[in-house]
């Protein structure tokens, strides 16, 4: 969902490894100040800390680049604990306004013991309500596991560990990210409106501070800042990809073993009939 950059972030993050040369803070932006960012840049290793508290601003970072299509990767190790209420999220948007377009992959905390929520999103010219979630198979507390956005003009996929778990197609007729450049999103906010058991569960304020941890954020994909697009070397790998038969069979298991919710499958949400990709699908 879209929302400012200031009431979605909040989350201790860690990078390293980044593929492109450039130091982080040529690469990305930092939005908040004092103990809730902490930056290590040491020229190999390259971690972002954002801590969550009560009374918190708001933190997170944004890349400078613009894209048009890509592949966006990131390592992350999730808060333990009760974690109910908070969100944490990578994302591509671009922009706030009615007409943007976006796509999300968040995690819905949960409390101890129960299975954390993966929800996936697309965003067309202001449409969204295209959700699919998912309770991961694993701990993703436990240790850190790798989460993937590809983009390109036929489909987006959603990757966990590089197993495909999702993928929304390009059809000419209906509306899809295809025009407006976006720039990625990594952050942690207060989500206790909808995140935790549709909004019955609070943060509780106790358990912070709230840690997350990213790593090994990884970005390939066609700058374009001022209008045109900039496509880097090798970029076709990504930017033909259509999931094979073998990968589809990734996402019917990852659909009947994990799914908690369709929205093709939302009557009560679409009384007057589903969207047309639904259908097509």
């Amino acid at each position: 969902m879209a929302r400012s950059l200031m009431q979605r972030c909040l989350a201790v993050l860690a990078l390293a490894a980044i593929v492109s040369a450039d130091r982080f803070s040529d690469q990305f932006g930092l939005v908040g100040s004092g103990g809730d960012v902490q930056v290590k840049d040491d020229g190999n290793t390259q971690e972002v800390a954002l801590i969550m508290n009560r009374g918190s601003g708001g933190a997170g970072f944004s890349s400078k680049d613009k894209y048009l299509y890509g592949e966006f990767s990131v390592q992350m190790k999730l808060i333990g604990g009760n974690s109910a209420g908070t969100v944490t999220s990578l994302y591509l948007t671009s922009g706030e306004g009615d007409g943007h377009d976006e796509i999300d992959i968040e995690f819905c905390g949960n409390l101890s013991g129960d299975p954390y929520m993966m929800n996936t999103n697309v965003w067309a010219s202001g449409d969204g309500k295209k959700e699919h979630q998912f309770y991961l198979w694993f701990d993703p507390t436990a240790d850190f596991h790798t989460y993937k956005i590809v983009w390109n003009p036929k489909n987006i996929i959603f990757q966990v560990d590089d197993v495909p778990v999702r993928t929304f197609k390009k059809y000419d007729d209906l509306p899809y990210p295809s025009s407006k450049p976006m720039t990625v999103h990594a952050t942690l906010w207060d989500g206790s409106f909808w995140a935790t058991r549709k909004g019955a569960i609070k943060i509780d304020w106790n358990q912070a501070p709230f840690v997350v941890n990213y790593r090994a954020y990884s970005s390939n994909g066609c700058v374009n800042n001022g209008g045109s697009s900039a496509c880097p070397a090798g970029s076709n790998a990504w930017m033909n990809r259509e999931l094979n038969t073998k990968e589809l069979g990734t996402v019917a298991w990852a659909e009947k073993n994990y799914m908690s919710y369709n929205y093709c499958a939302d009557g009560w949400r679409f009384p007057q009939g589903f969207p047309a990709e639904c259908s097509r699908d």
